[in-house]
């Protein structure tokens, strides 16, 4: 993995060729072009790359899918399924973008309240 500084801001990326199996938490965003088999809990932007592959559960801000996702993602903002991209399962998301071209097979929940909110709420009750 590799967490570099450009542009002033830092970012997080698994490379082609990669595995992570497990737990992932980072502070700030995070490139996938490799495989994570687990779960990943991002308080940035996850980029899935056109090589990368996700099974488990991604937790984050906002999503740019280019590659293939199988499992649930919970996206407090924004999630963009790009026309090379592929999502298996359950999406729960603000606003959701979907590309011509784009694979979607599974169940979508979208709340006008950021997905954040709406569990603070779901908590306080």
């Amino acid at each position: 993995m590799a967490n570099e500084k450009q542009g002033g801001s830092m970012f997080n990326a698994l490379t082609v060729g990669s595995k992570v199996v497990g737990t992932i938490a980072a502070d700030s965003d995070f490139r996938i072009d490799g495989l994570i088999e687990g779960d990943l809990q991002c308080s940035g932007k996850v980029v899935i790359g056109e090589e990368g592959k996700v099974k488990g559960t991604i937790t984050c801000q906002n999503a740019e899918i280019l590659g293939f996702l199988d499992g649930k993602i919970t996206c407090y903002q924004q999630l963009s399924l790009r026309s090379s991209g592929k999502i298996e399962g359950e999406v729960k998301t603000k606003t959701l973008i979907v590309e011509p071209g784009a694979t979607f097979d599974g169940s979508c929940s979208m709340a006008q309240k950021g997905a954040a909110e709406a569990a603070k709420e779901t908590a306080a009750k």
